[in-house]
């Protein structure tokens, strides 16, 4: 038996480890995402029944009141968080993951110096790490949080000698882990060590603006799970540093897909301020261009063209999230289909604030996956369709992205709505999108606009769809 036990840990691992892995492959497509959250869940309960009978942990009461109450926290959490609120609720699951795994290093210090053993050199190594990679996803996921729920401002924080002052901080933070490597039995070097990096968490975020904080959310995922990894080593846990390089892994890749949807660089991202959602010129800041005019319907109008299409493309943005407009739009889709018009939905990778957004969103109101075209397979698309119904979107819309040279958006991915026979736009009004720039589209000849709340707009046209 006691040769078994470890040989059973093992190989429970392994199944876990692949369990895991299958799980990120399914996430990959919403039909599969839900599936791939169970199997990976089914993943880690494994790994820490695991984990608790190799560590030979025999109390679990407290273990058990800590499950019951996490869980429960969790639950109400994740059922009262509106969709709009995911990056804030994943920024603050992100900071929790990076704590944990600080602390983790903090506690294997403490214990190796109380028991006066000596700190082997891959440890010491491993938790300095993990408490820099940890200290700074904590501090740095809540000012994000902050940023993007409207506690604090979104536009960059900066003052005057900042970058001297950041790298004053990682010279402190090497020089104190120096120390630590040559001594590493001085506790107040060790928490000075900490402090460090939980201050250079909030360094690192404050000069970011509010618009680019989805990406930074997304890349302190990634930080959260090589923390966690780091962790692993601190402890000597397989598991956990495998669980931990495939959230790094995964994070970094989706950092990746929002930097590419928005031909930005990693690098623009940090250290640019862009995207604080103010404007950048006279017009923007004016809610629209002066000079020029758009053409604004009503819903019966919007009605008729939709009505009478052969095929309409409809473009779900952040303003159909804000306005939870997802059902109001599956029943405009179902209503169409009735009369025979083709119905296909656009969506730009980063047209809420993280990729998926609104997957999830179309899925929570039943629409078909087979409707949803991402943004490579529907544009050449465009030019065959009879109406363009954008709903919220702003700057992943944007013909200056293509074709203005001046502007910051240049060179961006959009969806070519412009390229439809026509297209209506729901708006409340002229305001600009997150990067803080005028929109061509509103003013093309081929667009409408109808204003208002995108709930109530689509639900006019679903009620004169139906009279027509």
């Amino acid at each position: 038996m006691s040769d078994f036990l470890p040989t059973g840990i093992q190989l429970t691992y392994l199944v876990a480890a692949s369990l895991f892995i299958l799980g990120l492959k399914k996430l990959g497509s919403p039909a599969t995402a839900r599936n791939g959250n169970i199997v990976a869940a089914v993943g880690m309960l494994l790994a820490i029944v695991a984990t608790m009978l190799d560590q030979h942990v025999l109390n679990y009461e407290m273990i058990l009141l800590g499950l019951a109450i996490g869980s429960g926290i969790g639950a109400i959490v994740a059922y009262k968080v509106q969709m709009t609120e995911m990056p804030q609720m994943v920024g603050l699951l992100n900071g929790l993951g990076g704590a944990a795994s600080a602390l983790v290093a903090v506690a294997e210090f403490w214990r190796l110096l109380d028991s006066s053993q000596a700190i082997p050199l891959d440890v010491n190594i491993s938790m300095l790490l993990d408490v820099l990679i940890g200290g700074v996803t904590f501090t740095g996921s809540f000012l994000a949080f902050a940023k993007l729920q409207g506690l604090i401002s979104g536009s960059p924080i900066t003052f005057p000698f900042q970058q001297p002052f950041n790298l004053l901080l990682l010279g402190a933070y090497l020089v104190g882990s120096a120390y630590l490597i040559i001594t590493p039995d001085s506790l107040p070097i060790f928490l000075g060590v900490v402090g460090v990096s939980l201050v250079l968490g909030v360094m690192f975020v404050i000069p970011i603006g509010g618009g680019d904080m989805p990406v930074v959310i997304s890349l302190l995922n990634s930080l959260s799970g090589v923390a966690a990894a780091a962790a692993g080593f601190v402890v000597m846990n397989n598991m956990l540093i495998i669980a931990g390089a495939l959230v790094g892994a995964s994070g970094l890749i989706l950092t990746e897909i929002m930097c590419k949807a928005m031909n930005r660089s990693l690098f623009s991202v940090l250290f640019s301020a862009f995207g604080t959602g103010s404007s950048s010129g006279g017009a923007a800041a004016s809610g629209g261009a002066t000079d020029q005019s758009v053409r604004s319907i009503d819903p019966e109008e919007g009605a008729m063209m939709l009505g009478y299409a052969r095929s309409v493309v409809i473009v779900p943005g952040y303003g159909m999230a804000v306005a939870q407009a997802q059902h109001s739009v599956r029943e405009l889709s179902d209503q169409l289909e009735k009369m025979g018009v083709d119905v296909k939905y656009a969506i730009h990778p980063v047209a809420g604030r993280m990729p998926g957004h609104m997957n999830v969103l179309l899925a929570e109101a039943n629409v078909p996956y087979t409707q949803l075209y991402d943004m490579d397979d529907i544009n050449p698309q465009f030019d065959q369709a009879d109406v363009a119904l954008v709903i919220g979107a702003n700057d992943v819309v944007n013909p200056a992205a293509r074709s203005d040279t001046n502007s910051p958006i240049y060179g961006m991915p959009i969806l070519e709505v412009d390229r439809a026979k026509q297209t209506i736009v729901i708006k409340r009004g002229m305001s600009t999108g997150f990067a803080g720039v005028d929109n061509e589209l509103f003013y093309k000849d081929k667009t409408t606009m109808l204003f208002g709340s995108a709930k109530d707009m689509v639900a006019k046209l679903v009620s004169e769809v139906k009279q027509l």
